[in-house]
């Protein structure tokens, strides 16, 4: 599964670099939690780490990836009523392999490259666009990729085909 990762790793880094699409490059060692990318010498004030949460219905028939700050909560049902859907869940870790190319502790919207049939939809809080920067596993966890803001919404994302849906936790939290 390394080589696969490694693999994933060269489309992503190549699909950011034939779109002269800006970001910084940094391998380092497996980072298999949010704690663990917080610690890295180049996380700084400035570039948001998000926690990237995979998601599908009761059905394993639709499924979200969820991209939100390190340090608001998860909780369940606020992210399934902001999205529209009833009881959402973790999605089982064998679709990830099968929709997104990843392995679990990899998971990142950058791996959206790999759903062709567009099957998966993009949700974020709304808070993780409030720093310079944001940074992203190339599709493995052993090396990250950092944008400025604006070049990961408005250039990757779009050259991905990739609408995001932006949910204000903070206001349905306080409900």
């Amino acid at each position: 599964m390394q080589a696969d990762l490694l693999k994933n790793r060269a489309e992503i880094l190549d699909f950011l670099c034939k779109n002269n699409i800006p970001h910084e490059y940094y391998e380092h060692e497996a980072a298999m939690t949010i704690e663990d990318c917080l610690r890295l010498p180049f996380a700084t004030e400035d570039v948001m780490f998000c926690k990237n949460i995979f998601l599908c219905n009761r059905q394993k028939t639709n499924f979200y990836l969820f991209v939100m700050k390190p340090s608001t909560p998860f909780r369940t049902a606020v992210v399934s009523k902001a999205l529209g859907v009833s009881r959402l869940s973790f999605a089982p870790e064998e679709s990830l392999p099968e929709l997104l190319h990843l392995t679990s502790g990899s998971v990142s919207p950058l791996a959206l490259m790999y759903d062709q049939e567009k099957r998966i939809v993009f949700g974020y809080e709304k808070a993780i666009r409030e720093t310079e920067k944001i940074a992203f596993h190339p599709c493995d966890n052993s090396a990250t990729v950092v944008f400025r803001q604006e070049d990961f919404w408005k250039k990757a994302l779009p050259l991905l085909g990739i609408e995001g849906i932006e949910i204000d936790l903070s206001a349905l939290t306080e409900e």
